[in-house]
């Protein structure tokens, strides 16, 4: 393996897959040489080409910045030389790309698709896990719900497939208009998932989110699966809780896991602390998976809205009609629209982290992130808190913020996330969340944390046999054969977006 990478021919840069010193020469695809200035991080960029200032910078053959002055061939491309090119709110025009002709699969295929051990609910959802959920309507009741869940775990865990769960948040309450309307519709999606055989809503009695205003936002429900609690009216809401949990259990208890076709999988796609090679390795194989798992009839949906924007574009031409295109330019400028709206720069994305591993700009970042979505065409957009209809790839309005991301692709309806990462994370949300190290040095340094290594694509494994063992190891996640690490150390949390007034 060569100690660089080019990612398209048009690209003026190189990313370095050791660190290098200055002084170093770098022997180039053609036989030339180039001679370092400058210390290049692992990850990072390298000019091989002379760019003059106010140039496009190419990298995934895509333009992902402007030189802020003349660049020579041997330079370390980074903040000093290089800026985001892109504008604030845009005009686009559809123009459907050749991934319309994408391979998806039709009824008379369904026979073929593979299947996975899971659990069939009576509306026909199916779940991964069968777990009994807690969702409190305010946060003035976290710890109360969270002794709740304790002593339920140690009474019915065994009875359950993953035990019981209590998701903390803060809010519910003191909230106003579409503030208090999107904690509902959050909290109320994920009173439907059906990773939870059995859902216990608990409310204090007198918060904005009250159960019966709550109620409507969940609108139909199995009352053999859903039970609510209002603590004020109880005279001991731990032993009322825990014998509503008895109930919940005994009918949770009864479902078996059964063969169901993957078709009815959906995976959530994210990443957090990325680095320079998250967009030549993890990236690319999960979008790969994404592939695979719509072309057998499944579902993959990508998020982080932010981290769209100087890729949006690709995903508008990849829009199934001219109304799904419509719905992703509203989905970029209703975001763009909040960053005015709180006088941010909208352009101002990667984090600290994000750029000590190598990238630069918000371009940068977003050609990479949307790598994760593979190449299928864009079936559906979905609001934040909404849950997916659509078998195929749909995008979900959410910011690039771990825990709120991950937390909606959960109430979408995601059965399990693919994090990638190249710095780690040891968090988990409310479903599996798989983290996917960029890079060997990360997978082997926190084994703790990582559950799959896609750095060994740089190591001499192809991406079509990495791409076979991560199918092959999310059919068995399905199946309950495998846990990940963020469930077996018991880290399952959620968060919520805030955008309004707390009275």
């Amino acid at each position: 393996m060569s100690d660089w990478i080019r990612l398209s021919e048009r690209d003026q840069v190189i990313v370095a897959l050791r660190p290098y010193a200055a002084g170093e020469l770098v022997e180039l695809e053609d036989g030339s040489r180039l001679t370092l200035n400058a210390n290049v991080p692992k990850g990072h960029k390298i000019a091989t080409a002379p760019v003059p200032k106010g140039q496009d910078v190419f990298k995934f053959g895509y333009s992902i910045g402007k030189a802020k002055a003349d660049l020579q061939p041997g330079e370390w491309v980074h903040t000093h030389n290089l800026e985001t090119g892109l504008g604030d709110i845009l005009d686009y025009r559809y123009e459907p790309a050749s991934s319309a002709s994408f391979n998806e699969a039709s009824p008379s295929d369904m026979a073929a698709v593979p299947t996975f051990q899971g659990y069939v609910r009576p509306d026909g959802s199916v779940g991964i896990r069968n777990e009994i959920w807690i969702i409190n309507t305010v946060g003035c009741i976290n710890k109360m719900c969270e002794l709740l869940a304790k002593q339920g775990e140690a009474q019915f865990g065994s009875m359950l497939d993953g035990g019981v769960h209590h998701f903390a948040h803060p809010f519910g309450c003191s909230q106003l208009g579409d503030d208090l309307t999107y904690t509902q519709k959050l909290l109320a999606s994920l009173v439907h998932h059906p990773n939870a055989g059995g859902v216990l809503v608990v409310g204090l009695g007198c918060e904005n989110n009250g159960i019966d205003l709550f109620k409507g936002a969940i609108g139909d429900y199995d009352e053999r699966r859903v039970k609510f609690m209002r603590v004020q009216e109880e005279e001991d809401e731990l032993d009322k809780g825990l014998l509503l949990l008895e109930e919940l259990a005994e009918y949770a208890g009864a479902f078996q896991r059964e063969p169901v076709p993957v078709s009815k999988l959906k995976i959530g796609l994210k990443c957090g602390g990325s680095d320079g090679l998250s967009g030549i390795t993890a990236n690319p194989l999960v979008g790969v998976l994404s592939d695979r798992l719509i072309a057998a009839g499944g579902t993959a949906i990508l998020t982080e809205v932010p981290e769209m924007f100087g890729a949006e574009t690709i995903l508008m031409n990849r829009a199934q009609d001219e109304g799904v295109f419509g719905d992703i330019v509203t989905l970029i400028n209703d975001f763009k629209q909040y960053f005015i709206r709180h006088g941010q720069n909208i352009y101002e994305n990667p984090s600290p982290g994000n750029k000590d591993g190598g990238i630069t700009t918000l371009e940068e970042k977003s050609l990479g992130c949307t790598q994760k979505g593979g190449h299928a065409i864009v079936r559906d957009v979905v609001g934040y808190g909404g849950r997916v209809s659509r078998a195929g790839l749909n995008l979900l309005e959410a910011p690039g913020n771990d825990m709120v991301s991950v937390t909606a692709l959960s109430a979408a309806g995601a059965h399990v996330v693919f994090f990638t990462t190249g710095r780690g994370t040891p968090f988990g949300g409310a479903v599996p969340t798989v983290k996917v190290a960029t890079n060997s040095e990360l997978a082997e340094r926190k084994k703790n944390w990582i559950d799959f290594n896609a750095g060994k694509l740089l190591e001499g494994v192809t991406m079509p046999m990495l791409a076979d063992e991560m199918w092959e190891y999310l059919i068995a996640l399905a199946s309950g054969e495998t846990r990940t690490h963020s469930e077996r150390n018991g880290f399952r949390e959620i968060a919520i977006f805030k955008d309004g007034v707390i009275l």
